[in-house]
């Protein structure tokens, strides 16, 4: 009967030991998350500043190059409708 309140206070020990492990692995882990988020937030910030000087430094060129890509984006759906509308016939 002893070995097994042994036994039982060792594995209550060994799993306390575990989850307190695991515990500071996820502390660990939300913080190097919450790290990255912020890096990130900084540099869109920083691409948007950037995009947004350049538009108001050239806003014909910035209309053209929007165009172009809209231009792009749409004769790529189209040829990709097509191609899936011509799939579907055989």
């Amino acid at each position: 009967m002893n070995d097994m309140h042994a036994t039982l206070d060792s594995t209550r020990k060994m799993a306390a030991d575990a989850l307190d492990r695991a515990s500071a692995s996820m502390k660990d882990l939300r913080s190097g998350v919450s790290e990255r988020a912020t890096a990130a937030q900084r540099y869109m910030g920083e691409y948007a500043r950037t995009g947004t000087r350049y538009v108001s430094e050239h806003p014909m060129k910035s209309a053209l190059i929007a165009a172009a890509v809209g231009a792009a984006v749409a004769g790529l759906i189209i040829a990709l409708r097509h191609r899936e509308d011509r799939d579907s016939w055989f």
